[in-house]
């Protein structure tokens, strides 16, 4: 089976100086490809100097994560493409322990452990110990719930059947990948991953969780989790994969996320976060110039599913009214 660890790079040297090595020492005898969004930085510079036997590949624009991946993978020869974020740590057998659950549950896509590089004893908040998704479209994570992470006690130690995988580490059959067209490109960035997942869902593909495999990510590199952009491309894109994937009452579940993020941006408005709520209202306006491209492209999933993992309930009820700020405390 051939492998290739693809990291997507973009004006991240120090990332690189910093994470690089402790991929290069858990390889495992995979093939390790660094993709580069047009950095601005000396990230080439820098790769080619200290790692002049890393194959490099250099995008001629910086598409996103979502586009500059599907650039960077085109023409690749692997089974499998591990897609590592320049900020992750690795560790030992973090390759090996995917693999090994990916084969014998027949996954198609999956992902490790996620665990927080800055509070070691923690879930990170990109994937942690596996993503979902309620009937409104809202992502959550086990062990990541809207902004508070858990302490990993091995509560989430059972390799399991996932509605996402997080792109900070993301397992996937190149096969289904290319299938797939890979990203949406129109993300650019943000729960692109998410949609990914989603459209596999619809043709009956299965994404996993390995817990036999951990890695620290540091989270927010290229885009800080405060940041109003982030705020943007997650309200924005979040409604587009709503829109795009859901298969029952869609158009009604869209008008009432739409209500529903109102009420965040008002949250936004009265606390002072003018950048946050004008975000939000920024967010809503490109998804109504989207409409018809987002319209089309619902129209092109052919022989939608009624997928499984999707939790029948409203996470915001459940996490802002109920106080369930956990998933074990979810009735899944």
């Amino acid at each position: 089976m051939k492998v290739t660890v693809a990291i997507l790079n973009y004006n991240g040297k120090d990332h690189l100086d910093q994470y690089l090595p402790s991929v290069l020492a858990h390889l495992e005898g995979h093939d390790l490809l660094v993709i580069d969004n047009a950095s601005t930085d000396d990230s080439v510079a820098f790769l080619k100097e200290k790692y002049p036997n890393i194959r490099l590949k250099i995008n001629s624009s910086n598409g996103g994560f979502a586009e500059g991946y599907n650039q960077g993978l085109e023409g690749e020869n692997a089974d499998i493409f591990i897609l590592l974020n320049s900020d992750v740590e690795v560790t030992e057998s973090w390759i090996s322990g995917v693999l090994q659950d990916m084969e014998e549950c027949k996954w198609h896509a999956a992902q490790p452990k996620v665990l927080a590089d800055k509070k070691r004893t923690h879930f990170e908040h990109a994937g942690a110990a596996g993503g979902f998704i309620d009937y409104l479209g809202y992502p959550f994570c086990r062990g990541r719930m809207f902004d508070k992470t858990e302490e990993d006690r091995g509560q989430y130690n059972e390799r399991s059947e996932i509605f996402w995988a997080t792109g900070a580490c993301m397992f996937i059959r190149s096969e289904v990948f290319f299938e797939m067209g890979g990203f949406d490109s129109d993300y650019f960035a943000h729960m692109e991953e998410i949609d990914l997942c989603w459209r596999m869902k619809n043709k009956g593909y299965k994404v996993g969780y390995s817990p036999n495999s951990h890695v620290y990510h540091l989270g927010g590199g290229t885009l800080n989790y405060s940041s109003p952009r982030k705020t943007y491309l997650n309200f924005r894109n979040s409604l587009i994969t709503l829109l795009k994937n859901e298969k029952k009452f869609v158009f009604w579940k869209v008008l009432w996320r739409l209500v529903l993020d109102g009420v965040a941006g008002l949250k936004f408005l009265f606390a002072g976060q003018f950048k946050h709520f004008w975000a939000i209202m920024r967010a809503h306006f490109s998804f109504y110039s989207k409409l018809p491209k987002t319209l089309a492209k619902r129209r092109k999933i052919s022989k939608m599913k009624t997928v499984s993992k999707i939790y029948q309930k409203s996470i915001v009820f459940q996490y802002y009214l109920k106080g369930k700020k956990k998933y074990s405390e979810l009735q899944t």
